[in-house]
């Protein structure tokens, strides 16, 4: 696994956008609709399975690809969000595991 730069990251899904004439169309209401179609679909690829049969698909490349393009598309929907509100998703998610960890201590032991 590669450690990923949100930030260039971010910066060529707004790019791609940009190219494309389609930040007119990049409201936060329209960009949250279709993260949520997004997952939608990525659900139907685990829908009715039982917990064994969804691990199974991380070992079979016919089924995993489709889930790992979906899982991109709703990471690439998020990030083009997080960019239009202008939120800074390493500190949001650094703010919240911390508050989760609060939340949820470790069990002692």
């Amino acid at each position: 696994m590669h450690a990923v730069d949100l930030q260039q990251l971010t910066a060529e899904i707004r790019d791609f956008a940009r190219a494309r004439d389609w930040e007119r169309y990049h409201t936060p209401k329209n960009l949250v609709m279709a993260m949520s179609v997004e997952m939608a679909e990525l659900v139907e690829h685990f829908q009715w399975l039982t917990p064994e049969e969804a691990q199974a698909i991380a070992s079979d490349p016919a089924r995993r690809v489709p889930v790992e393009e979906e899982m991109a598309d709703v990471l690439i929907y998020m990030l083009r969000l997080a960019d239009v509100l202008g939120v800074d998703v390493e500190a949001a998610i650094a703010d919240k595991m911390a508050k989760n960890a609060r939340k949820y201590p470790p069990p002692a032991r």
